[in-house]
């Protein structure tokens, strides 16, 4: 038997390689689904089984992709109505090699979530492990905030799924989650991956409740839900564009460049904060690479035409790579040679404030006016901020603007300075004059031991 995990950053999606002899599964793949097959060749295996544990809204899955490379089927919940795949209703067992895959439904995160505990059977029959889907991550549970007008009873359903579905399947059991921490789809998901059913019961906090406290603290959480979600659930319903159709960006110069921006492109520039901070196209988006999958949802347009500006062909493919799992296609170009081919046309180009966090801390010891804007998640802020601070998340800064104060100039803050440059590029995009990035922000502010404000 093995178990291969492919990570994807940025969205932080876990999947999985499952196998035993010649046969193998694949569960929750990713849009660019290549790398399985290779997985299982490396493993003397070929995919037979292909499982989605639920319609995902968070990326694109590569299910319709892989089915077609490798013959195999693909099995989802019954409780939607899936334009492919065959429909399981839970009690299902699949044989792959000596491995037996059991169907097990665990809604409330959605209502056609389904989980798959194995056993082998070379060496016995009790439960070795359990793809838990969004139902139940390693610290955390899934969200079960999309259902608005059935909120007590989703929540329900996820406690019932845990707890009379999932931990009876004995302490022992790995968990293998659909996400890790970072996740769009939990609020307070461990970075550590390795867990079992037994530890999770005693030291997960949302296991800690009675039922009437979990559908009490489940109904009061605020999540985020960017606007790309939509298109995430009819592509994972209808089966998404194949990708292999997705047509490459073009390498453009700087004149073909101001062109394409000017036709209506979007100048997304990926390049690191401090690079931006430098030189950037008037009007670009900061959104550094790393940032791009996990951002990217929640601001660029589908319709529009995305041009690129990075350091290299390497950071080009990266972000292509980032942005088509979550279902942009519209990357239609990059600027060949970054900054360097744009300034040596003699073409305008602007630079961003860079402060350092001992500046921070002087303006807030001597009362200077400034605008100190937190652009991290409310937890984030919570757990503790700089006196002060204003808190917008990034993610729906461009819609908050009017809520921006009035002092300048404006310092955006966040955990490093990375999403901190993607809010800046916003408002300076917004006609905000004055902005400037605080390089480092708040693990630069631990480090120089800044006095935080804590929250409960």
């Amino acid at each position: 038997m093995f178990v291969q995990t492919v990570r994807s950053p940025g969205i932080a999606h876990l999947s999985y390689v499952v196998g035993a002899g010649a046969h193998a599964a694949v569960i929750d793949p990713r849009r660019d689904c290549h790398v399985y097959p290779r997985i299982a060749l490396e493993n003397g295996a070929r995919i037979t089984h292909i499982f989605e544990t639920h319609r995902n809204e968070d990326y694109v899955v590569g299910s319709v992709e892989l089915a077609d490379i490798t013959g195999a089927p693909v099995y989802h919940g019954d409780a939607l109505p899936f334009a492919y795949g065959e429909p399981v209703s839970g009690g299902e067992q699949l044989e792959v090699g000596s491995l037996r895959l059991t169907v097990i439904p665990t809604p409330g995160h959605t209502f056609e979530s389904i989980s798959i505990a194995v056993d082998d059977r070379a060496y016995g029959d009790d439960t070795i492990a359990v793809f838990t889907g969004d139902a139940l991550f390693v610290g955390d549970v899934g969200r079960t905030d999309f259902f608005p007008d059935r909120a007590e009873e989703v929540a329900g359903l996820l406690y019932d799924s845990i707890f009379d579905r999932l931990l009876p399947l004995g302490d022992a059991v790995i968990v293998l989650p659909a996400h890790g921490a970072g996740s769009v789809c939990g609020g307070n998901l461990s970075a550590r991956e390795l867990s079992t059913l037994g530890y999770e019961r005693k030291h997960n906090p949302q296991l800690q409740h009675s039922r009437e406290q979990f559908v009490r603290h489940k109904t009061s959480e605020r999540h985020f839900s960017p606007a790309y979600f939509r298109r995430m659930e009819e592509y994972n319903l209808i089966g998404p564009p194949p990708l292999s159709q997705a047509a490459e960006p073009a390498l453009l110069s700087a004149d073909e460049f101001a062109d394409h921006i000017a036709q209506g492109a979007l100048a997304l520039d990926v390049r690191s904060p401090e690079a931006y901070g430098g030189a950037h196209l008037p009007g670009s988006l900061a959104l550094p690479v790393d940032m791009a999958a996990r951002l990217g949802g929640y601001m660029l347009p589908f319709a529009r035409p995305i041009g690129l500006i990075v350091d290299d062909t390497a950071q080009m493919r990266e972000t292509v790579t980032q942005l088509r799992r979550i279902g942009y296609d519209n990357v239609t170009g990059y600027l060949h040679e970054g900054m360097h081919d744009w300034e040596t046309t003699g073409r305008e180009f602007t630079g961003m404030p860079q402060v350092h966090i001992s500046q921070i801390k002087r303006r807030l010891d001597s009362g200077e006016p400034f605008t100190l804007l937190d652009v991290r998640t409310p937890r984030e802020y919570q757990r503790g901020h700089l006196p002060g601070a204003v808190n917008i998340y990034v993610g729906e800064l461009a819609d908050r603007l009017e809520e921006v104060p009035a002092a300048r100039p404006i310092t955006t803050f966040c955990g490093s300075g990375h999403r901190a440059v993607v809010g800046a590029s916003i408002l300076e995009m917004n006609g905000f004059e004055q902005v400037e990035n605080c390089l480092g922000s708040m693990m630069a502010c631990r480090s120089q031991g800044c006095p935080l404000v804590r929250e409960r």
